[in-house]
């Protein structure tokens, strides 16, 4: 595995990760806002990157916007919205060819930067706030996701289960927001919004590529205009076990096929010395075509048509997830929670922890071939506070033994148990 090693600075309150190499033909940038997600900001901090693309003070028309990116060789431009622990997170990225593979007077990666820096510092205004048709537009590109979510019943089941599963947690909160808010967004009160965002956000500029940490220093002072004064640092979540008995919730609607959905907790997260034993874990339960869930439950008994696991080792959750017949809820139930007890047990094979262990390695190596990927993996050092590079965690992982993933497993308490089923059951 090639080692990796970021380069640190701070320019205007701005955390810059630079990691120089000519591996890649091209520069990757990633610029990551966070915030605390809160329920009187969630939807407004959604919002706001939508209407950002839409133009910026050079290129008010969204026309010109994307006609500058083509004029920078196609330069790739987007973004996303998530969540991490208990963060919303805008992430926006950038994807510029190397100025050495093509002829231009002008860098490249200076005029990515510029045009970044524009975007989300300098957007198309009027009248002192942004674009009404640039919102009213944007406020339904929203509504249409979230609307998707309930139309597509896989996502909607692994959101209805963390929406109960965390009813008094920010966590519960979709990272696109509430479609009932959006209405009551105006472009002042959304340009209002977007000045305190930038002012409190974590920033965090990543580059990957042939330039050097004093050089993105110089774009970065250049290019990005921000009055900031403070550049707060994540915090990683506590974890809280909840006590009590598990909750079981039905929900009823137009379905044909049952998704059942488990949500479960561990206090190990990103930052603890057991995460490797957590990711054998999962891997073995259920995030591989050799894992439990998979064998056990689709495989032999065809009660299922997916069965898989999910870790978050921000927010310390395994979800599993799987969609059955509705009658075969009580059987199918039953037989998940016989692979999680079957995991306490230790009845884990050598062949699952060999099989499990190259996927993880797969996954790492192949990591090394994408330099979105490469920062995506960085990223988790800067919201957890640990530093791990990928050549470490590979080396604990295939430290794992058995009985540190029966220790692993003996952490992890079932506390939600969601199913979504059809109206004429309900």
């Amino acid at each position: 595995m090639n080692k990796t090693r970021f380069e640190r600075g701070t320019v205007g309150h701005i955390r810059l990760h630079v990691l120089p190499t000519d591996r890649f033909k091209t520069f990757a940038i990633s610029l990551y806002v966070g915030l605390p997600l809160q329920e009187q900001t969630v939807t407004a901090t959604a919002l706001t990157p939508f209407v950002l693309r839409r133009g910026t003070e050079s290129y008010p028309e969204t026309t010109e916007f994307r006609e500058q990116l083509e004029h920078m060789y196609g330069a790739g431009f987007g973004f996303d919205v998530y969540k991490r622990g208990n963060y919303q997170m805008v992430q926006f990225r950038m994807d510029t060819i190397n100025d050495s593979f093509v002829k231009s007077s002008d860098s490249l990666l200076g005029q990515s930067f510029a045009f970044l820096g524009e975007v989300v510092t300098k957007p198309a205004l009027e009248n002192g706030a942004f674009r009404t048709a640039y919102v009213n537009s944007e406020r339904e590109s929203v509504r249409k996701k979230l609307e998707g979510i309930i139309n597509d019943k896989i996502r909607y089941a692994a959101e209805r289960c963390t929406e109960e599963m965390f009813k008094d947690d920010p966590y519960r909160l979709h990272p696109l927001g509430e479609r009932s808010e959006l209405d009551g967004i105006t472009p002042e009160s959304l340009y209002a919004s977007y000045q305190n965002w930038l002012q409190q956000a974590h920033l965090d500029l990543y580059v990957v590529g042939d330039t050097t940490l004093a050089e993105v220093e110089e774009l970065v002072a250049k290019h990005f205009s921000l009055s900031r004064s403070a550049s707060p640092e994540y915090e990683p979540e506590q974890v809280n076990i909840r006590s009590g008995k598990v909750r079981t919730v039905k929900e009823a609607l137009d379905v044909n096929q049952g998704k059942l959905n488990l949500g479960l907790r561990t206090p190990i997260t990103y930052g603890d010395e057991r995460y490797a034993s957590l990711l054998l874990y999962n891997g073995i339960l259920g995030s591989y075509p050799h894992s439990k869930l998979f064998i056990n439950v689709r495989e032999k008994e065809s009660l299922a048509y997916y069965a898989a696991s999910r870790y978050d080792g921000h927010k310390g959750i395994v979800g599993i997830q799987s969609g059955i017949e509705i009658a075969n809820y009580e059987k199918a139930l039953r037989i998940i929670e016989a692979q999680l007890a079957s995991m306490r047990a230790g009845e884990i094979s050598e062949l699952e922890m060999s099989q499990t262990k190259a996927m993880i390695r797969n996954s790492l190596l192949e990591m090394q071939d994408s330099a979105f990927e490469m920062i995506a993996y960085d990223f988790n050092r800067v919201l957890s506070g640990k530093d791990r590079p990928a050549e470490e965690l590979l080396r604990q992982v295939e430290q794992v033994q058995p009985q540190d993933v029966v220790a692993a497993a003996e952490t992890v308490q079932l506390d939600t148990i969601y199913f979504l089923t059809g109206q004429k059951e309900g």
